[in-house]
């Protein structure tokens, strides 16, 4: 049989057997910018009826809304850009998905190699542009018919693998294109070679990677379970978890071991969890006085920064940490057994060979002073005249609806739903970009994430962060699930009045308050949002309220004060305090490291 020519420009061929390559290994969503260089993978997404797009101005703000999407999803999500700097603008969410150990795939348009380093127009070096923060690069030559067509899809099937492997993350593929772009758009899949005949009539990847299902092994349990059997005052420390799964099989070794559980606000344990064991307040609570013999950590890592300022502390014996990858996560260089895995495996593969232990009086402690904290909180919040930035984050964790997405932006939102939100709210869907914590691409990793989980989200942002990431808010025109953006606006970076750098008074307000001042409503009309600016407890529940039954994006404005939320938060810390003197700290918490 004659083999089948291909196309006299075989570009778009090359891009729809990319696409539809990416689309048989589980990525069907796709992020693009426009650009004339990437046509190519453009038309070949349109073209593909299994392809979902999303098209933005802003690739920065296109990768990080990719992110989002991940983070909800659990799947892979992928970019395209054109060449040049459009490239190079992908850097943030590239860190951000790499610290995040996210699966995203990165096309990137690029000039021919007789055009590099010749001064040609839009032509930068994007070979390895991304660094280590990719888990697999590879330069696609421009296509040609003297290089078989498989080479392409064994080519996006291992970058794949690589992106959800042992360190799953981003990985690139920078695609150079020579001109004429494109020929015959509609024509570019009716020319297969033989040789993919088989692969057209299937929806299977070319190449089926198969990985063995990675088990803990029992002599590891045994090795922890030898480690801890002697503690009677552990601590189990949850950070970022994935699934509903995870979280039941935390809770699982918790109720066996009975020892208190410190859950992060990522976590998923931390808001809308009553579970007995769960001390949801232990940022409040952490004192050098509270002894820990042995932490076992799970998941990511934590927001509050008092806990690893008490670990240093305390510098517990057996410190055992969890992941299911192999990098390091011990900014402090204490665990002890670092022990890679499925989390849930691990806590029911514990919990099995555990004897249930019934009776813990630190944990009871513990759970009397998670009660009086709760007490002083709602009294002292909900007493305060001016709606704080703190009053707020307790607010809105109280009336977002169960199973919302919950957004939180970096810096302060994210410290004060740790710190302050109801454990006595609803169960939310809760994420954040904790990768680098920066607050760069904020609003488009809402949005995205809003998409993927496929249910109305609540974002919770600073006006720096807001600001920052302005232009994203055209991504909400014609979003499928609608967001509520709660601004916080303080005129400026509020976090810096909790940091010593206060203390230089004369230079703090031009170099770190930056005051902008600004206010949003016209934002908000020029985005075609919704607005509301309430400036008490009430009016807020009654706009958060009104948004909530809406179909469209809305815009929430809280203005603050900066110097008034320290007073507010150093006034909550004092009322905290006096539970202690109240209370105690009594011998069954403060007992000595050694029992």
């Amino acid at each position: 049989m004659t083999r089948p020519r291909l196309p006299s420009n075989p570009n778009l061929l090359w891009a729809s057997l990319i696409i539809e390559e990416l689309i048989r290994n589980g990525i069907d969503y796709f992020c693009l910018s426009p650009g004339s260089r990437s046509s190519p993978l453009a038309i070949a997404v349109a073209l593909n009826p299994r392809a979902k797009s999303f098209v933005h101005f802003d690739e920065r703000a296109s990768a990080f809304h990719a992110l989002g999407y991940i983070a909800a999803r659990r799947k892979g999500s992928c970019v395209i850009t054109t060449s040049g700097t459009a490239t190079a603008n992908l850097l943030p969410a590239v860190i951000e998905a790499s610290k995040k150990k996210l699966p995203l795939m990165i096309l990137t348009a690029d000039r021919p190699p007789e055009l590099r380093s010749t001064g040609a127009n839009q032509t930068i070096d994007q070979v390895k542009i991304f660094g280590d923060y990719v888990r697999f690069f590879f330069d696609v030559p421009c296509p040609t018919a003297d290089i078989t067509p498989r080479f392409v899809l064994t080519t996006v099937d291992q970058a794949i693998f690589r992106s959800r492997g042992e360190h799953p993350g981003p990985v690139h593929l920078n695609c150079m294109y020579r001109e004429p772009l494109f020929g015959n758009a509609r024509t570019a899949l009716r020319f297969v070679p033989i040789e993919l005949k088989r692969w057209q009539k299937t929806r299977l990847p070319y190449t089926s990677y198969i990985t063995p299902e990675g088990k803990l092994n029992p002599d590891t349990i045994n090795v922890i379970l030898r480690q801890i059997s002697g503690i009677k005052q552990g601590v189990i420390v949850v950070g970022k978890l994935n699934s509903r799964q995870e979280q039941e099989g935390v809770l699982a070794l918790a109720e066996k071991l009975n020892w208190p559980v410190f859950p992060d606000v990522t976590s998923g344990l931390r808001l809308g969890c009553s579970h007995k064991n769960v001390i949801h307040y232990f940022d409040s609570i952490l004192s050098p006085h509270i002894a820990t013999a042995g932490v076992i950590h799970l998941g990511g890592r934590m927001t509050s920064q008092r806990w690893y300022e008490y670990l240093k502390n305390i510098h517990p014996a057996v410190y055992v940490m969890v992941l299911n990858h192999p990098l390091r996560n011990d900014p402090i260089h204490g665990v002890t057994h670092r022990v890679q895995g499925r989390i849930e495996d691990f806590c029911y593969s514990l919990a099995e060979k555990l004897p249930s232990h019934h009776r813990n009086l630190a944990l009871s402690s513990l759970q009397r002073l998670n009660q009086h904290v709760d007490t002083v909180i709602e009294a002292y919040l909900g007493g305060q005249g001016q709606l704080s930035e703190a009053a707020l984050a307790r607010l809105l964790t109280q009336h977002i609806p169960a199973h919302d997405g919950l957004f939180l932006a970096s810096s302060l939102p994210i410290r004060e739903v740790d710190i302050c939100g109801d454990p006595k709210g609803h169960g939310v869907v809760v994420s954040a970009n904790r990768g680098t914590s920066g607050i760069d691409g904020t609003i488009a990793s809402a949005c995205g994430f809003a998409i993927g989980l496929q249910r109305r989200t609540t974002l919770l942002i600073g006006d720096l962060a807001f600001l920052h990431d302005l232009n994203s808010l055209a991504m909400l025109k014609d979003a499928a699930s609608p967001l509520v953006v709660v601004v916080l606006n303080n005129d400026g970076g509020g976090i810096f009045h909790f940091l010593p750098v206060t203390q230089f008074k004369n230079e703090f307000e031009r170099y770190f308050g930056t005051p902008h001042g600004l206010t949003f409503s016209s934002i908000a009309k020029a985005f075609n949002l919704d607005y509301a600016q309430p400036v008490s407890a009430g009016e807020f529940v009654a706009a958060y309220r009104v948004a909530l039954r809406r179909n469209t994006s809305t815009l929430i404005e809280i203005k603050t004060d900066r110097k008034q939320n320290v007073a507010v938060v150093k006034g909550l810390q004092g009322e905290i305090q006096k539970v202690f003197l109240h209370h105690g700290t009594t011998n069954h918490v403060t007992r000595t490291k050694g029992e």
